[in-house]
């Protein structure tokens, strides 16, 4: 087995590092998400210019030496797109380092969330940043989803310390524009670790 996890280790660290870079796809971290769910052990972040790049990494991925070992249970992308009421907002994946911690999930609108009046979203989401303004530490990563698969969004927040995230995701349930939610499951949280150090901890 040691012998095996070696060569498994060595050829996912050349996929990431260097096939990855060649194919135009950042890989932001792998994570290891043991014990927090039963039904997934790695998570894979990566980014590119082109959703046809990541495709292909992700079908080059799943032949590879590990993928082959490994079963899809949750696979979603998202486009960035300037946001509605702040144009020059980036997401922190585009701007920053990545953090020690992850929580990626989905959300989806209620229905009359996109018929209100601009001024009372602009108002309910100015709320929800401001009840944020406590956790600098956290960064967030909300990306358009729409038409991508079965969520409207997809939500990133990244963190050196994982009880920042808890903390956080506990103080937003008090915002008004959480009424506006139908959806918000599953969220699939975990430490952003090496490819090899996660191997060697696989069952």
């Amino acid at each position: 087995m040691p012998s095996i996890r070696q060569d498994l280790a060595g050829d996912s660290e050349n996929f990431f590092e260097k096939h990855c870079a060649d194919l135009g796809v950042t890989v932001r971290g792998t994570y290891d998400l043991t014990g927090l769910r039963a039904d997934a052990d790695l998570m894979v972040w990566w980014h590119a210019e082109s959703s046809d790049h990541l495709q292909k990494a992700y079908a080059d991925f799943r032949r590879s030496a590990l993928g082959r070992h490994l079963a899809p249970v949750w696979s979603n992308m998202a486009l960035h797109r300037p946001a509605e009421f702040n144009r020059s907002h980036l997401p922190a994946f585009l701007t920053e380092e990545p953090r020690g911690y992850v929580s990626v999930y989905p959300f989806v609108r209620s229905y009359d969330w996109y018929l209100l009046p601009d001024e009372e979203r602009r108002d309910l989401l100015r709320e929800h940043g401001q009840m944020a303004r406590d956790y600098p530490d956290v960064r967030a990563n909300t990306v358009p989803a729409f038409a991508l698969g079965d969520y409207e969004w997809i939500l990133a927040f990244e963190a050196e310390e994982l009880h920042r995230i808890v903390d956080l995701m506990r103080e937003l349930r008090a915002s008004r524009a959480r009424l506006h939610v139908r959806e918000e499951v599953p969220f699939y949280t975990g430490r952003r670790r090496t490819i090899t150090d996660i191997i060697n901890d696989l069952p």
